[in-house]
């Protein structure tokens, strides 16, 4: 690991699998983000035994770890000015430090929320009236923009702020692992100088501790649901999500350019038989009893601290052995990833599949109360037809069965839906036809 002189010692004292952090860290780095790397050791301080610790780097301007320019207190002008930056949202318990509040509250608050921004790097005592100047201003004109109606214009829009694929990645991360913390707690951001694409970038992750099911509150850890709904299950928790995440979603690019990311992660390194194996790679190093030893790391961490068995909060699970806890962390990604593979945003095109036995027209389009898909069969069969909206989420499902071919309707009442684009896919054994549809204003 790279020379540093700042590092974490972490406990992974309520995660009784003793990997959250290292997993999520590793898919941070398999999308080709920097994420701060990982070792476990097992800790001992003047001669007692302290149990299974995870050494983690620490998130820092490095050319190793956050690798950003310099910015040094007499750089208050010009492209010196403008990078590089460390900020994030957090609470200012801890290492936290000066910074200003966003003038968008959290959408959905039931109270005074609002979202606030630290200075990270450079330091509050450290940073100078100039640059705070700067990088407030850089950060609320890339919100000013996203919350304009014309925020998806490609030129004047919020693309010319931020780098979309590190909130795409970043977006990845959070939905993954299902942090209850996503995007309102250890979110940092950080900006390179701009003659060096100094674009404002999402990142590092960070802080997974609560993640993969390992929460018992508001977002709860059950494998299904958006960590961006948030604010609509708990709009009296004191840290919100930023309207961002739920505003991005609504630019037809971004939702492309996440659904194609997607699709590449899951045939590469976010296959879920590559994620369970990661995850028993580490189990083996935890679980092996060395030579000369008579039990392994993890046995020697839970005699010292007795929790399995044991609800520890905010637990949502909790496993009789170690073997139970690591054996429900990858159930629990295989369900996940099943359950974003279906809701996140999917890859549509506007021509239609060609399929040999099911024709479909659906009418009117665009369609208001209600839509209807006429389709012929070339002989008996079951039709189905699914209605999406452009995220991927199923919203309307109907199936019909017939003995003979011919042609057949069938409608569907839509009053309850808002305008805008949808698509459908209509089943018929082995064959399917898909389209884009519109419901107008």
């Amino acid at each position: 690991m790279p020379s540093e002189e700042d590092w974490v010692l972490f406990a992974p004292y309520n995660d009784k699998s003793l990997m959250r952090d290292a997993l999520a860290y590793k898919l941070g780095r398999d999308l080709g983000q920097y994420a701060p790397r990982t070792r476990f050791c097992e800790v001992i301080i003047n001669d007692i035994y302290q149990g299974v610790y995870v050494l983690i780097e620490k998130i820092k301007r490095d050319k190793n770890r956050v690798d950003i320019n310099k910015l040094n207190p007499d750089e208050n002008s010009g492209d010196n000015l403008t990078g590089g930056y460390i900020i994030k949202i957090d609470k200012s318990t801890g290492s936290g430090s000066g910074g200003w509040t966003s003038t968008y509250p959290p959408p959905g608050r039931n109270g005074n929320q609002t979202i606030y921004f630290q200075y990270d790097y450079p330091k509050d005592v450290d940073i100078t009236s100039q640059q705070k100047t700067y990088i407030q201003q850089y950060i609320s004109n890339f919100e000013g923009t996203l919350a304009r109606n014309d925020f998806t214009d490609p030129v004047q829009g919020y693309a010319r702020y931020i780098d979309v694929n590190s909130f795409i990645d970043f977006f990845i991360a959070n939905e993954v692992s299902k942090k209850v913390d996503g995007y309102r707690l250890s979110t940092y951001l950080h900006k390179q100088k701009d003659s060096d694409g100094g674009k404002l970038r999402m990142g590092p992750i960070w802080d997974f501790n609560l993640g993969f099911g390992n929460a018992n509150y508001c977002t709860q850890g059950n494998p299904e649901g958006w960590v961006t709904a948030f604010n609509d299950i708990c709009p009296q928790d004191y840290w919100l999500i930023p309207f961002w995440w739920n505003k991005l979603i609504q630019d037809g690019h971004y939702r492309s350019e996440l659904a194609s990311r997607w699709v590449f992660l899951r045939s590469n390194k976010f296959a879920t038989s590559k994620i369970n194996a990661y995850i028993d790679s580490v189990y083996n190093v935890l679980n092996t009893v060395l030579p000369g030893e008579s039990t392994s790391a993890q046995q020697r961490n839970f005699q010292v601290w007795p929790v399995l068995g044991q609800y520890v909060w905010p637990n949502y699970y909790v496993g009789s052995s170690f073997i139970d806890e690591v054996n429900w962390l990858k159930n629990w990604v295989t369900n996940r990833m099943n359950w974003l593979d279906v809701n996140m945003p999917s890859v549509i095109t506007e021509v239609n599949e060609v399929s040999e036995s099911i024709k479909v027209t659906a009418f009117p389009n665009p369609f208001q109360k209600e839509i209807t898909f006429e389709y012929s069969l070339n002989g008996a069969g079951t039709v189905e037809i699914k209605f999406f909206n452009l995220l991927g989420q199923m919203i309307l499902t109907a199936r019909e069965s017939h003995t003979e071919a011919g042609r057949y309707q069938l409608t569907l009442k839509t009053e309850a839906l808002p305008a805008g684009s949808y698509y459908y896919k209509a089943t018929s054994g082995t064959e399917f036809i898909s389209g884009k549809i519109i419901k107008g204003e």
